[in-house]
């Protein structure tokens, strides 16, 4: 494992607000191992608007760990979006995550629910004309995106990012290492120069892992999926999935990603045992 790997981590705003202390107290957790950043996520036409802003305003003023706000194309005028990048400007916010966004719960996807802006390229020109000097990262997809109409059209819509103003991607969900390095392969070959950070979550549950591949609509990893249904109680799997996490964290470095980035589950313990596991943190 290189030394001084960069990481970082996701978080997601309480869904209740009885449960913000115990997401400030993993904050605090994720920010003493060192990331390079925190993401907050955005909920679908705004529904989180008001805590994700509380998110990434704590971080801010309680850590010394940058933040980096989600933002989509979901139902917002251009000037809507526009003024929500300075709220979060205005709140010290200079890194962000622009997003096409998933329709809403409820909503057709194949509707038109986007918008004045059209892709997370549109997103990213516009965070760029409202700030020059932010730190703007988009999505990649290793498997495709399920919206796709064509091969490569991924790739292209990463190309598009990076001439919007993208200054780098990091990846959705995958469960083989040779799903990110292949994917890396070809946006090289097509002409991204931006680094590609590989998103990693720990799954350690059969049953979350099912509910994962639904909701995604990537293809099942046969080789977890058995190893969590043949390991039988609830710890068992939990070092299942862990083990899975460290060996895909090794993997993708030894193929030569930039950092990892890990989808935290507003969990601590979890994702820095896979990176002190995995040699990137000390114990």
């Amino acid at each position: 494992m290189r030394a001084n790997l960069p990481f970082s981590f996701e978080v997601y705003p309480p869904r209740k607000p009885e449960l913000q202390a115990a997401l400030h107290d993993t904050i605090q957790k994720l920010a003493e191992a060192g990331p390079e950043y925190i993401t907050v996520t955005y909920g679908a036409n705004g529904s989180s608007r008001d805590s994700s802003l509380e998110c990434v305003s704590y971080i801010r003023q309680n850590t010394t760990i940058d933040p980096l706000a989600h933002l989509t194309c979901v139902g917002a005028t251009r000037s809507e979006a526009e003024q929500l990048v300075r709220e979060f400007y205005g709140a010290g916010i200079r890194s962000f995550l622009a997003l096409r966004g998933d329709a809403p719960e409820g909503v057709d996807p194949n509707a038109d629910y986007l918008g004045d802006l059209k892709s997370a390229a549109d997103l990213v020109a516009l965070i760029r004309e409202v700030s020059p000097y932010a730190r703007i990262a988009v999505a990649a997809f290793p498997n495709g995106h399920p919206a796709d109409e064509r091969t490569g059209q991924d790739i292209e819509a990463l190309l598009a990012k990076q001439r919007a103003g993208a200054d780098f991607a990091i990846t959705q969900l995958f469960f083989e290492a040779d799903e990110y390095l292949g994917f890396v392969a070809r946006a090289r070959a097509a002409g991204v120069t931006i680094p590609i950070l590989p998103g990693i979550m720990p799954v350690l549950s059969a049953s979350r892992l099912a509910r994962i591949v639904e909701i995604t609509e990537l293809p099942t990893p046969t080789a977890l999926t058995n190893a969590l249904a043949a390991a039988g109680d609830k710890e068992a799997q939990r070092e299942v999935g862990l083990n899975h996490a460290v060996e895909l964290t090794r993997a993708v470095v030894a193929g030569g990603a930039p950092g990892v980035h890990l989808y935290a589950f507003n969990e601590h313990e979890t994702v820095l045992e896979v990176l002190r596991r995995a040699g990137v943190l000390a114990r």
